[in-house]
């Protein structure tokens, strides 16, 4: 806990390496679940990135998307491939922090220190079934909004209301389910205007809400949670996995390969 003296931003931030460029910070869940609330506690505007193979490459491919993640106030590995790519980088103790565990691990925190919450994507039904959800599984959770924006994209004054609504809830935690890169993009254009932290969890609100089925646990050990997603949804996911993963693998091996021979050049 921040003592009297401390703030959030005094408290040192975990390990963290460049993946293909992209920060990512060796936390877990206790760690990110202290500074996100701790943060929230005290009103603090920040966004957090749950960031798998996906978020990664769509950095690699556009430097303005990769300078947006970086500066996040924190960038948890989601995915195995990135614990594997940090633990090859040198942070041997790195964990997995996968973003639907992240969120019952704030919810449940939420709850015990009285911080409200609001939720923020997701069509009608899910955001109300996610919000449902939380209560049923977190008693005492005080959840202030739940936004369901169209999926279009929003009219200047449109933007402006649903953040008036937000501001207005008092909320100090905000659940953001857009899906990658549009999430990070709305957090971060955001940034500073809302007086909460806002965490990018995508998948998440799908999986809540029952929506969508979530990996077994093995698949999810073993690194194998896409190609569950993809058995469930290959219409509209396969083309993203067969162009990033061959793609991730191929530098991410050039990358440890030139750290071992430490002539790795700096972040793009």
């Amino acid at each position: 806990m921040l003592s009297e003296q401390t703030t959030p931003q005094d408290v040192p931030m975990p390990p963290a390496r460049h993946v293909l460029g992209m920060r990512v910070d060796a936390t877990s869940y206790p760690d990110a679940t202290q500074r996100i609330l701790d943060s929230a506690a005290v009103g603090l505007s920040a966004y957090v990135c749950v960031a798998n193979v996906h978020m990664t490459m769509e950095a690699w491919d556009d430097a303005g998307f990769r300078h947006l993640v970086n500066d996040a106030s924190l960038v948890v590995p989601d995915g195995m491939p990135l614990v594997w790519a940090l633990r090859a980088l040198g942070v041997r103790t790195a964990t997995r922090v996968r973003g639907p565990d992240l969120v019952r691990w704030v919810a449940a925190d939420a709850a015990a220190r009285g911080v409200p919450v609001a939720l923020y994507g997701g069509a009608p039904d899910v955001v109300r079934d996610f919000s449902s959800v939380l209560r049923e599984q977190n008693p005492g959770i005080d959840v202030r909004a739940a936004i369901s924006p169209p999926f279009r994209p929003l009219a200047p004054h449109e933007q402006q209301e649903e953040l008036r609504q937000l501001r207005d809830a008092g909320a100090r935690i905000v659940f953001v389910g857009l899906g990658c890169p549009k999430q990070e993009r709305w957090m971060a254009s955001h940034h500073g205007e809302l007086p909460a932290v806002m965490i990018g969890v995508g998948a998440a609100f799908d999986f809540f809400a029952g929506s969508s089925k979530e990996a077994p646990t093995w698949m999810q050990r073993a690194g194998l949670e896409w190609l569950f997603r993809v058995s469930q949804e290959p219409r509209r996911l396969w083309r993203r996995y067969a162009w990033h993963n061959p793609r991730f693998l191929w530098h991410l091996v050039g990358q440890v390969l030139r750290s071992r021979l430490k002539t790795d050049p700096p972040p793009r």
